[in-house]
């Protein structure tokens, strides 16, 4: 489909249904097509308010859809499996709203579902594709900072305690790991890798999710990863990487920056812009239609294998906390280190 227009259905119709459909109506040589939801009033209300031809009361209807290239997948992330597997079964591309599933088991499943049928899919990590964080990942990969020795991430909210909401709610994928930890998890992956050493402490919500938690990765070079999330109150949301000759800080927002400094021995601080349009994820849609014009069923900048690698480390993390949540109620062990 090289040089053609990429047609999109969205499935879902929630916020971030519609804050990606506006970003998509943004760019030349990509098209609304379809929207699916579990009902057709929901479908039919979405699809006036964007001007989307298409509207169909099942997410069934939307897969079977021929019209449609590409699905982007806007449930809550408990419900992303069954939608994506959907899809993919019925030939089309999938860009599925970060975390691609709950665990990594199912992530795994629907790799192998996308393999099979020889689909694109992709986990849409919006992060991975700013143009200032890829930058990052070349300052980086060329030693403009030295050996990373470092690397500080935090994003935490002050989120009102409401236990039917999706982010307090155990059955909505809920907890600050699953909805914000993933970011600074993301971010630091590309620049360290999978951590030798994982180390956790956290809080829990009366429902039982985490609502603040902290993060130690620990590297094979000596390098740390100080990550935090939560949903205790509102934190800078910047995230620093330091090198043995340098460092980058990048500016709040850090999982869709517009500004970094790069802070380099011996030289004046050098400020790096980049124009961000819309909400920030016209850059992850660019990035399918890239993929799919060249033929490819994966995106070099989110490969499903990692995608799986860092699932199984947040796994990893929310058991140990999870396991710490269960001794304290029980007036136990509160450690919550581990050492793979």
């Amino acid at each position: 489909m090289a040089g053609s227009t990429v047609r999109w259905g969205i499935l879902g119709t929630g916020g971030i249904a519609a804050t990606f459909t506006e970003d998509l109506l943004l760019l030349p040589d990509h098209e609304v097509v379809a929207v699916g939801s579990r009902s057709d009033g929901s479908a039919t209300a979405f699809a006036e308010r964007y001007a989307i031809p298409r509207a169909h009361g099942s997410y069934a209807a939307l897969a079977a859809d021929d019209g449609v290239d590409v699905v982007y997948v806007a449930t809550p992330h408990p419900m992303h499996f069954e939608p994506a597997r959907l899809c993919m079964e019925a030939g089309r591309a999938v860009l599925v709203e970060k975390p691609l599933t709950t665990s990594a088991a199912d992530a795994e499943k629907l790799t192998a579902i996308a393999r099979e049928h020889g689909v694109f899919a992709m986990e849409g990590m919006w992060t991975r594709f700013n143009p200032l964080v890829r930058r990052l990942r070349e300052l980086v990969a060329d030693g403009a900072i030295g050996e990373v020795t470092s690397v500080y991430a935090d994003f935490s909210v002050a989120a009102e305690f409401d236990a039917s909401h999706r982010q307090w709610s155990p059955d909505l994928g809920g907890g600050a790991l699953l909805d914000l930890g993933c970011y600074p998890v993301s971010f630091t992956w590309p620049l360290l890798g999978p951590p030798a050493t994982v180390q956790v402490t956290a809080s829990p919500a009366p429902t039982g999710v985490d609502a603040n938690t902290g993060i130690m990765f620990g590297y094979e070079s000596g390098a740390l990863a100080l990550l935090h999330c939560g949903f205790a109150g509102f934190s800078p949301h910047t995230a620093t990487v330091v090198g043995t000759k340098g460092r980058v800080d990048v500016a709040a927002p850090f999982y869709r920056p517009s500004v970094m400094t790069l802070m380099r021995d011996g030289a004046m601080p050098e400020e790096i812009t980049a124009d961000v349009p819309g909400h920030g994820f016209t850059f992850e849609a660019e990035e399918v239609a890239r993929c799919l014009r060249a033929g490819l069923t994966e995106s070099p900048l989110m490969p499903l294998d990692e995608t799986v690698a860092i699932l199984r480390t947040l796994d990893e993390i929310a058991a140990r906390f999870t396991e710490r949540f269960a001794d304290r109620a029980r007036g136990g062990a509160q450690s919550t280190s581990t050492q793979p």
